[in-house]
């Protein structure tokens, strides 16, 4: 019968096993944190504290405008994006500066700002949006009721 013998576990094998476990640790970490700041930023507002503080005033100008009954609509059709601004009764609101901020969910890439023209009673830009989704914000000059600030999210085929 043979025997058979087993080397026994030592400092130097705990020591190898706890230096490549933390190997593998720090490299996932590193992969990960040079992905994620390569990929997006993480800022959604430059000044969060002055944000904060415009919030009631954006929140009260959005209810004044509901209370009048506008209908603003975002649209895109691979061409155009289309804006429409409609007041309580119907007809289409006389806006002035009225611009589309074009930019994807996430990246802090392939951002434009587009004016926008008056074009049979919509406000329209043209722009070849890639594949995928995008968020447009219109925003327009000082209203009777405050600036106007809608944003939709399209996707491009």
């Amino acid at each position: 019968m043979a025997s058979t013998t087993s080397k026994p576990f030592t400092g130097r094998h705990m020591l190898l096993l706890s230096v490549c476990f933390f190997v593998v640790v720090l490299a996932a970490n590193l992969t990960m944190a040079i992905s994620s700041a390569r990929t997006w930023t993480g800022l959604v507002v430059t000044n969060s504290y002055i944000s904060s503080q415009n919030f009631q005033t954006v929140h009260d100008t959005i209810a004044r405008q509901i209370a009048a009954g506008w209908k603003l609509t975002i649209s895109y059709d691979g061409e155009l994006v289309r804006f429409a601004a409609i007041d309580g009764a119907g007809a289409p609101l006389a806006l002035t500066g009225v611009s589309a901020f074009v930019r994807r969910p996430v990246g802090g890439y392939d951002d434009t700002t587009l004016p926008m023209q008056l074009h049979d009673n919509q406000y329209v830009a043209a722009i070849d949006l890639p594949t995928g989704v995008w968020d447009i914000t219109v925003t327009t000059d000082d209203t009777p009721l405050g600036a106007i600030s809608y944003e939709h999210r399209v996707t491009a085929r």
